[in-house]
């Protein structure tokens, strides 16, 4: 069996008080899939950055598996001509 290899960057920044971060696919179709997820901080809470990106990133990467998931479903549809309904 062939390895195949797929990467994704993450890319992390703040703004107006809130954390954002890109979660981008390479893989060799280079579909171009990102998700973006953000975090702020509630003016009641310590500030503990780390916090921050943690949830920035997770919600990054769940939207990424969720188009990831609608573009399979998309693949499947165009091949089968047939309403495809993959669960999250």
């Amino acid at each position: 069996m062939r390895e195949k290899n797929w990467t994704v960057d993450i890319y992390i920044d703040e703004y107006d008080e809130k954390t954002r971060a890109h979660a981008r696919l390479h893989n060799p179709d280079e579909t171009g899939l990102v998700g973006v997820g953000t975090a702020r901080l509630n003016p009641a809470d310590t500030n503990v950055p780390e916090i921050g990106d943690e949830l920035a990133v997770s919600r990054a990467l769940a939207e990424l598996a969720h188009r990831l998931l609608d573009a399979a479903a998309g693949d499947i549809e165009s091949i089968t001509h047939e309403k495809t309904h993959l669960y999250r």
